[in-house]
């Protein structure tokens, strides 16, 4: 039987992802109605600009005054998409006391603060949900903490940028620099002005540590995941790639020790054999590897940005809180159960491809080789092309960790026949 009196909804921010949940809640109203089992009003929209015109939006919900909106004691639900870490904190949290469920799409505040914002929800009895937050309409936050509750989750690697992953493909696909792939990509609309959130792995970042604690039931901040950019990957470097049947993506990498006693999280270019599946994953899209136990591997693959995919998500998210609401429960909170430690890159382990400049006579390779051994690094294979007194030496290793290879880098850069380490880049997925 559906209720009449319909569950409020307050909007806090009215940008590309908010002004099509807006017109999503609008168009859709009696789907939703009928998926819940009550009907939604949009009941207030705060903004920064009240000026400027939001089509399908009645100019008398909106407000610049989100704090007296959250506190109006009638609102059921609050969805939150401005990002950043304040004055979105504050917000969330006063909607809790105010008695609001929230829904969020913001990875930043959710990487640096889940936890405390799951503690002020459960004090409260309100759900936080927050699918919207990694991967865009890729349904993936609710499949790690509710379809595979039951199975072990030992890694998840994925493309958890589009923008990266556009510039990427572009250098790939057209042999084109990274500067001219970025260019492209600005004048699609796929980069911001400044793009250094997302070239430089911060976004991806943040993804991550949401993604490693569900999946490991352990907290993991933002300042927990390791993070290298993308600007230093070169032409040069997927000429390599492609000499070893691989491509390159910046990939997010959440896994459990083998010894289950620990966990990592990092993100990172790395080469990836072509037949992986993360490595067809082209353009602006994103694709998600888990592998468990039971289940074995999975990938979640779709559209991971962009206002209507965003949107999606949040209504999924939406829909579900409401669904709560009217029965009086609440979904699945924080699980931190596990509480294992984050282990430092240095024990990271993996194969790695060094490219190395030096100089063309006889004994380089043996010299090369020999600090490789002397760091308890395994050479894999070696590649060597030399001209007029100058070489270049491709080095790939077994697995070693990210530790032993630094301390092999450094004393490379000591040898008189290095002329200088051209790239060092991790190869995964094999």
């Amino acid at each position: 039987m559906m209720r009449t009196r319909p569950l409020k909804v307050a909007l806090l921010g009215c940008g590309v992802v908010g002004s099509e949940v807006a017109r999503i809640m609008t168009t859709h109203a009696d789907d939703l109605a009928a998926r819940i089992g009550a009907p939604v009003e949009l009941a207030g929209v705060a903004v920064r600009r009240p000026s400027r015109v939001r089509e399908g939006i009645d100019p008398a919900l909106v407000t610049t005054d989100a704090t007296a909106l959250v506190k109006r004691g009638d609102i059921d639900v609050v969805v939150e998409v401005i990002g950043g870490i304040e004055p979105a904190r504050t917000l969330i949290t006063t909607a809790f006391e105010y008695g609001a469920s929230v829904v969020s799409a913001n990875k930043a505040l959710l990487a640096q603060d889940g936890a405390a914002l799951h503690a002020v929800a459960d004090e409260h009895g309100e759900d936080l949900y927050y699918e919207a937050a990694v991967a865009g309409a890729i349904p993936l936050i609710r499949p790690l903490r509710e379809s595979l509750a039951g199975d072990k989750i030992n890694r998840v690697m994925g493309i958890v940028n589009g923008t990266t992953n556009f510039i990427l493909d572009k250098m790939d696909s057209t042999g084109a620099g990274y500067q001219e792939a970025l260019d492209e990509a600005t004048a699609l609309g796929y980069a911001e002005a400044d793009p250094t959130a997302d070239v430089e792995g911060f976004d991806a970042a943040a993804k991550a540590a949401i993604l490693a604690g569900i999946a490991f039931h352990t907290r993991v901040r933002l300042d927990d995941v390791y993070r290298e950019g993308m600007t230093e990957v070169t032409a040069a470097d997927f000429a390599s790639a492609k000499e070893m049947g691989c491509t390159i993506k910046l990939l997010a990498i959440c896994e459990r020790a083998a010894d289950g006693g620990s966990v990592t999280a990092r993100v990172h270019p790395a080469m990836i054999p072509l037949t992986h599946p993360l490595a067809s994953v082209r353009g602006a899209y994103n694709a998600v590897f888990v592998e468990s136990d039971a289940a074995g591997q999975l990938m979640f693959y779709g559209p991971g940005a962009g206002g209507a995919p965003t949107a999606s998500a949040v209504l999924g998210d939406l829909v579900a809180v409401c669904r709560n609401r009217l029965s009086g429960a609440t979904g699945p909170g924080e699980s931190a159960y596990a509480a294992l430690p984050v282990s430092p890159m240095g024990d990271v382990v993996t194969r790695y491809h060094i490219s190395l400049d030096v100089a063309d006579k006889p004994g380089v390779l043996a010299q090369v080789a020999t600090v490789f051994a002397e760091h308890g690094v395994s050479i894999d294979t070696v590649r060597q092309q030399g001209k007029d007194g100058e070489a270049s030496l491709v080095v790939v290793t077994h697995r070693a960790s990210d530790a032993s290879l630094s301390g092999t880098v450094e004393a490379l850069r000591k040898l008189d026949t290095v002329r200088g380490v051209a790239s060092i880049m991790r190869v995964e997925g094999e």
